[in-house]
């Protein structure tokens, strides 16, 4: 049973964290632009996002996290705190990548239907 655990943990782990690697680099590389451009507004960060997640896909994105987060709960476990640390603060990271593509789709929905 440990070893299910352990299993669950490495593949849950590895779906939260590894949507991190493009999103950070894609921020970086939207809040240069905008640093570059001079641009303000949500519309320079609404671009910006826009293009880091149509090419990583809110589809992954979102299967994958849902998916690592169940593993992750799952591999949860008395005796083994470091892993459940490390599994707490991995969920706390799935939750804050659904919250941010939440956040793009209703900021994109209402940036469309809503001008003001």
């Amino acid at each position: 049973m440990d070893e299910i655990n352990r299993k669950r943990l490495r593949w849950g782990a590895l779906l939260v964290w590894c949507p991190w690697i493009p999103v950070a680099i894609g921020l970086a590389m939207t809040l240069r632009d905008i640093a570059k451009h001079k641009a303000t507004g949500i519309d320079a960060v609404a671009g910006g996002l826009t293009e880091l997640f149509v090419v990583w896909g809110i589809g992954a994105i979102l299967i994958g996290q849902v998916t690592a987060i169940i593993l992750l709960s799952r591999s949860l476990s008395a005796g083994h705190w470091v892993r459940n640390v490390f599994s707490f603060v991995s969920i706390g990271l799935g939750l804050l990548m659904l919250l941010l593509v939440g956040l793009f789709l209703w900021l994109s929905w209402f940036q469309d239907h809503h001008s003001f």
